[in-house]
């Protein structure tokens, strides 16, 4: 089996990504504007972050915006090297940031809620570069789309990652304590913790440590 690549999500500074990144994280998450949840940062200091991390190391742009035209007015803001969708966005958005933005990933969220979410990710796979697939509650009147601190149901995860041929990252409650269980049952190309690795908000040393130890020995 592939080594599993490891994203650490809302990152408040450059000093968090540089602990991120010394603990051996592949890639980082810069949260903007969300109508719920944790992590949120000016897009100011998304640029700074982007800006400051070096190139080898993913930076995430998670939006929850939903026309191409605005994400991709957003990603010259932000700057970064890839676009993670985190709610479901207009028909033929894909195809525009594609065009828009090339050398851009896009990466699609996708809140497992029921095997439906198989058919989800089957329908966005030629679209997007990567799926994640997390535990939000996108129907709420005010929308969850992440740092839920939630698990859901890995035997779907499981099936869906069977059935697409874009990498998959797997998100959604995970902490040291199972995310071995967790790859060893979903077999994701990658996994993205942001709450698991934090403490009254903010990133722990040893939590970090522990997480990426707990991935490698999986």
């Amino acid at each position: 089996m592939a080594r599993t690549r490891v994203k650490i999500c809302c990152m408040g500074s450059t000093g968090e990504a540089d602990m991120a990144i010394a603990a051996g994280a592949d890639a980082i998450g810069l949260v903007s504007a969300m109508p719920s949840g944790p992590g949120p940062i000016d897009e100011t200091l998304i640029c700074e972050v982007a800006a400051y991390v070096p190139r080898s190391v993913g930076t995430f742009l998670l939006t929850c915006l939903t026309s191409a035209e605005e994400i991709i007015a957003q990603h010259g803001r932000c700057l970064t090297t890839t676009i993670q969708l985190v709610d479901e966005i207009e028909d033929g958005a894909h195809e525009k940031l594609r065009e828009a933005l090339p050398g851009i990933r896009l990466v699609q969220v996708i809140h497992v809620a029921g095997p439906e979410s198989i058919d989800e990710a089957r329908a966005v796979e030629p679209l997007v570069d990567a799926i994640l697939l997390d535990s939000g509650i996108p129907k709420l009147a005010v929308k969850v789309l992440g740092g839920t601190g939630r698990t859901h149901d890995w035997s779907v995860s499981a099936q869906l990652v069977a059935a697409v041929e874009v990498p998959v990252f797997l998100a959604g409650g995970l902490r040291a304590e199972n995310v071995a269980a967790a790859i060893q049952q979903v077999r994701p190309y990658g996994v993205d913790v942001c709450s698991g690795v934090r403490t009254g908000g903010r990133l722990d040393s040893e939590k970090l440590h522990a997480f990426i130890a707990a991935v490698g020995r999986a």
